[in-house]
């Protein structure tokens, strides 16, 4: 079982084109299972992030492939933000 709180600051890479996507910072969690629903990590475009509209990555939980203690693998055709 994964916690929610221990998916924080996991570096998550997608196994189509081995892109470093950046680290968890959020999860959206569904309140009346229990279960995660997807995890959010900051978007990094732009000079330092800062001077472009920011729109986070959405990655559904079902695109999760592997949890290990460090990085989480997920499989992505194209990231739509």
């Amino acid at each position: 079982m994964v916690r929610a709180y221990d998916l924080k600051q996991r570096e998550v890479i997608n196994i189509v084109n081995a892109e470093r996507l950046g680290y968890i910072y959020d999860v959206d969690i569904d309140f009346e299972s229990g279960k995660i629903r997807s995890v959010v990590i900051p978007n990094r475009r732009g000079l330092f992030g800062r001077f472009s509209k920011r729109n986070d990555y959405i990655i559904p939980w079902e695109n999760i492939v592997a949890i290990g203690h460090e990085i989480v693998l997920v499989k992505l055709d194209a990231i739509t933000v």
